[in-house]
């Protein structure tokens, strides 16, 4: 699971962090998770009889659609006729498929292939007819893999324009308002090409709060968001995008430019849907496994946001209490969050948002332990962990860092932060995390361990 665990700093605490990072990520297997939610027997699907249809077919995206689709194959068997999903990296996939076609996308910043990939996914929407059953298959990284231009923009405008949202500090919910808004498939566009087939969906949510409209821009549900509140991103950012997008969302709010369809309208009579995997999954792991380590958990939240290098600092002031007070749980003690940071991009380095939560968690406890006043003393043995869940932190191969108070010193971490080159600081002191693609995502995941003194 962790494949670096042998070259990472190795004390009781460290351990206990990384096995519990290594039981959230198991949890959210997405294949034991389709299982439970998924069975056939004597021909009938636990959400549909399958006699009633002509055809049965998986249609979707995301960083673990090439497994839920593998699962549903094994579970379907000669029930299942076909279909596609859009995944990154198929050909390095833990699994293989003989009835669905798994297609090649890219991610964060959308491709060709996955253009490519997205117009072969329509075209089997659209394929589709009344005797036609699709199972859906939506899951955390299809805003950027399953990519297609509205009719007006072209693939190089998506590019520029997820460029400076990532790069902005907008939340992700803000990000695929824009991005819905650009799409001939996203914001409910998927389901309203399938009309007239029914529609059962499998979600594994990467989304703070299960928003479904959120989650891959929602291709699949309704979309509350309009033109005019894609615009007001761009505008509250002041996000340079091109003049190509900018005159496409000005033509929507000016009515030139159908909607997306928005909740309650018809097109989703037909849809219904399952989230059978989120963040919650994950971080209850991680607290199951902190218990069976003898330490007391405490969980956050779930739903951790905002800038990551400031949800550091809140953690890391939480580990103190814990160590000088007692409280909220007295030490041994682990504190377990997930949810989704953001970093808003000054510097030229590469990171990645658990890179920098990490980052700045090692300058927090580096200073505390550095601060004759005695400060210092609250730090303890304390470890703070952060891997994204699909095991690719940002636009790099690391999944996340692991750090204690001796890890950086403040100056040279400080530095790095002004930069947001969190990467190449962790990398110097071998505090990156390596998990290589888990075939799940359900976003962050942070372990903050505090032993006793």
């Amino acid at each position: 699971m962790i494949r670096n665990r042998d070259q990472l700093p190795s004390s009781p605490a460290h351990e206990v962090a990384l096995d519990c990072l290594a039981a959230g990520i198991k949890a959210a297997d997405p294949a034991r998770l389709t299982r439970r939610a998924v069975s056939l027997a004597d021909g009938a699907l636990t959400v549909d009889d399958l006699a009633d249809y002509g055809a049965v077919i998986v249609l979707g995206g995301g960083k673990a659609a090439a497994v839920v689709a593998a699962e549903l194959e094994a579970i379907l068997g000669d029930a299942l006729d076909g279909g596609l999903v859009i995944t990154d990296s198929p050909d390095a996939s833990p699994v293989s498929t003989q009835r669905v076609e798994v297609l090649a996308g890219d991610h964060p910043i959308p491709s060709e292939r996955g253009v490519e990939s997205t117009r072969r996914l329509l075209e089997a929407a659209e394929a589709a007819d009344e005797s036609t059953l699709i199972l859906g298959v939506i899951t955390g990284g299809g805003s950027a893999l399953m990519t297609a231009p509205a009719e007006e923009l072209s693939l190089a405008d998506l590019q520029a324009t997820t460029d400076a949202l990532l790069a902005s500090g907008a939340t992700i919910d803000e990000i695929n308002a824009v991005r819905k808004h650009c799409s001939a498939i996203k914001g409910g566009r998927l389901a309203a090409a399938a009309q007239p087939a029914d529609i059962r969906s499998l979600v594994v949510s990467d989304v703070v709060g299960n928003d479904l409209a959120t989650v891959a821009s929602g291709p699949l549900v309704g979309d509350p968001t309009t033109y005019a509140d894609a615009r007001a991103v761009l505008d509250r950012y002041d996000c340079d995008v091109p003049a190509a997008v900018i005159d496409h969302l000005d033509r929507g709010i000016a009515g030139e430019i159908d909607e997306t369809p928005t909740p309650g309208d018809p097109v989703f009579t037909s849809v219904t849907t399952t989230i059978i995997s989120d963040g919650r999954t994950a971080v209850e792991a991680a607290a199951d496994r902190a218990t069976e380590a003898g330490f007391d958990p405490v969980v956050l939240s779930s739903q951790i946001r905002g800038e990551a290098r400031e949800a550091a600092k809140t953690q890391v002031a939480i580990a103190e209490e814990i160590q000088a007070s007692g409280r909220p749980i007295a030490p041994p003690a682990v504190v377990v969050s997930g949810g989704e940071t953001t970093v808003t991009v000054d510097g030229d380095g590469t990171g990645g948002p658990n890179q920098e939560f990490a980052l700045s968690a090692a300058v927090e406890l580096a200073a505390a332990a550095a601060d004759d006043s005695g400060v210092g003393d609250a730090v303890g043995d304390t470890v703070v962990a952060a891997v994204d869940t699909d095991g690719i932190d940002g636009p790099t191969d690391a999944a996340g860092g692991i750090v204690d108070s001796e890890t950086i010193t403040p100056g040279v971490g400080r530095r790095a932060l002004a930069e947001n080159d969190a990467t190449a600081v962790l990398d110097s002191a071998d505090a990156l995390i390596d998990t290589g693609p888990t075939g799940t995502n359900v976003n962050d995941l942070r372990v903050v361990v505090v032993d006793a003194s």
